[in-house]
């Protein structure tokens, strides 16, 4: 893992939005600790984990490989997905992390293997020591599984089962060093609040030393967040025990709503408007670092 003269920074969260980040961070940080949520049960990670019982490798695979080093072949071999009968839908990486993680008998060694192999440029966290099993109410009842939490609309509030699993000690170690601590962006209830549920994890948020800098979403992300403005997920955190220092958001995105925090405006998005320009997002990153 590098550690140069920028700052320590913390970026938690899940999936693609997460992985936006890092590309970014990695610009501009002298050391890195990516904190991911492990609540998945579908497609390949979610097959895996019921097969292997281990923790889904699908999220954690997407923050190696944008942490990695640039161009190279074994990162984009992770990403490749088989097509043939029992293998088909499952990405190499997740096979390469779900044998590691059963060689060296834990998961975190696991991942610091994989890294060392990626030549990546920080270290991926499991949010809890053990896999979880995400649980929203809203307005139609109970649901639980990531996979249906993300098809429902009306969420109130997340939890995990079991309520109270382990946070990593490595991910604590670090939010207690952080300048910074970047969260999302990402799919608020099932991304972003997946692994800030983790009560351990929420607390190492809010006892850090870091400025807490939340990244608004481009657009809106389905059922789980239809019309929310910025300052619904900024209280749908603060309800989750997490209140951000920042809100930086693109002019573009989503509407602000009424925030009562800081909030910093300026372009994000790519050309196309779909995703974070890790350049644009990264410049805006480092002049908020604590």
């Amino acid at each position: 893992m590098r550690k140069g003269p920028g700052p320590r920074v913390v970026a938690v969260g899940g999936g693609h939005g997460l992985a936006a980040t890092l590309r970014a961070v990695r610009l501009y940080a002298g050391e890195i600790t990516a904190v991911v949520s492990v609540a998945d049960d579908g497609g390949s990670s979610g097959r895996l984990r019921r097969q292997l019982d281990i923790m889904p490798p699908g999220d954690l695979r997407k923050c190696l490989v944008a942490l990695s080093e640039e161009d190279s072949p074994l990162a984009a071999a992770f990403e490749q997905r088989f097509e043939a009968e029992e293998l088909v839908g499952h990405a190499l990486g997740n096979l390469v992390i779900a044998g590691l993680m059963g060689a060296l008998g834990d998961p975190q060694k696991g991942l610091d293997e994989a890294a060392r192999l990626l030549g990546a440029v920080g270290r991926v966290v499991p949010a809890a020591t053990e896999p979880v099993v995400l649980k929203a109410e809203a307005g139609g009842g109970e649901i639980e599984g990531q996979t249906e939490v993300m098809r429902t609309a009306d969420i109130r509030r997340v939890s995990l089962v079991p309520a109270d699993p382990p946070a990593s000690p490595v991910a604590l170690h670090a939010l207690g060093h952080a300048a910074q601590v970047v969260i999302g962006p990402g799919s608020l209830f099932t991304s972003v609040l997946a692994a800030v549920a983790v009560p351990g994890l929420a607390e190492g948020i809010r006892n850090s030393p870091g400025r807490r800098v939340y990244v608004a979403n481009l657009r809106p992300e389905g059922r789980e967040t239809a019309g929310f403005d910025i300052a619904d997920h900024v209280a749908a955190l603060a309800a989750h025990g997490v209140q951000v220092d920042v809100v930086l958001a693109d002019p573009a995105s989503i509407a602000l709503g009424e925030l009562d925090v800081e909030v910093v405006q300026v372009p994000l998005a790519k050309a196309n408007g779909r995703a974070h320009d890790p350049t644009r997002l990264a410049a805006a990153l480092g002049r908020l670092v604590g």
